[in-house]
């Protein structure tokens, strides 16, 4: 297994992931409507609404705005409609960036993210540009207190799934993209908590960064991840976390 989430495992260990709790509800909320509006409002039936959910319970968000969301997805509430885009580009040190994006004015959302880019020591590219260097997989960061590595792969592999990598304090599932529903629904049954749970992007190969270079990355990925219009961001790096501290 090439590659894995670096950048997701170092944002929730820096606590970025849950630091602005009325922005992670208003990423959420976004992609619940998407979810319900492309698959319906019945998450049984609707794999990418099942995730946002997930992820709607991880940020103990309330009952009322999961329902409020689903239903202007399907609309049985007026809502504002969002289309999905993606952005790919390269950072300080030759780090290749995926942003994808839900936006109601991408008039507005394409300036501001080329911007973000040349600002911070990177450039904005062409579609393709980067995403030919990440394979499309589905991903869970599991804490390891939830479960053993060796109950987690017996779990994952039964499901489905392809690979779980281990570090300090969580794992990494990894399966293909239509493995995900049957792996996140193995690890609802054994209640076993998820940090994180999507469709990502994995990088097949990583640029090692240190350094100068190494805080400029993590600062233009943290400033992507805090445009209103930003839902997940992926990159290429590897990093020794000690230069983080």
């Amino acid at each position: 297994m090439s590659g894995h989430n670096k950048w997701s495992s170092i944002k929730h260990k820096k606590g970025k992931a849950d630091a602005k709790r009325g922005a992670v509800f208003t990423k959420v909320i976004k992609e619940i409507t998407v979810a319900a509006r492309l698959g319906g409002g019945d998450p049984e039936g609707n794999p990418r609404l099942r995730s946002a959910l997930a992820a709607a319970k991880a940020a103990n968000m309330p009952a009322d705005n999961i329902k409020r969301a689903i239903q202007k997805g399907t609309g049985e509430l007026p809502g504002v409609t969002y289309e999905e885009g993606t952005y790919e580009g390269y950072g300080p040190g030759g780090v290749a960036i995926i942003i994808e994006v839900l936006t109601d004015n991408k008039n507005r959302t394409t300036p501001e993210i080329r911007h973000l880019f040349d600002k911070h020591g990177g450039n904005l590219g062409a579609t393709n540009s980067v995403a030919w260097m990440f394979d499309r997989k589905g991903y869970f960061l599991v804490p390891n207190t939830a479960i053993s590595e060796d109950d987690l792969i017996e779990l994952v592999l039964e499901a489905g799934g392809d690979d779980v990598q281990a570090d300090e304090e969580n794992f990494e599932v990894f399966t293909s993209p239509d493995a995900f529903p049957d792996v996140q629904a193995a690890l609802e049954e054994k209640g076993v908590a998820t940090i994180e749970a999507e469709i990502s992007m994995i990088p097949q190969n990583t640029v090692e960064v240190s350094g100068k270079k190494a805080g400029q990355v993590i600062r233009i990925l943290e400033l992507f991840e805090e445009h209103e219009d930003v839902q997940k961001v992926f990159a290429n790096f590897e990093i020794d976390e000690s230069q983080l501290d």
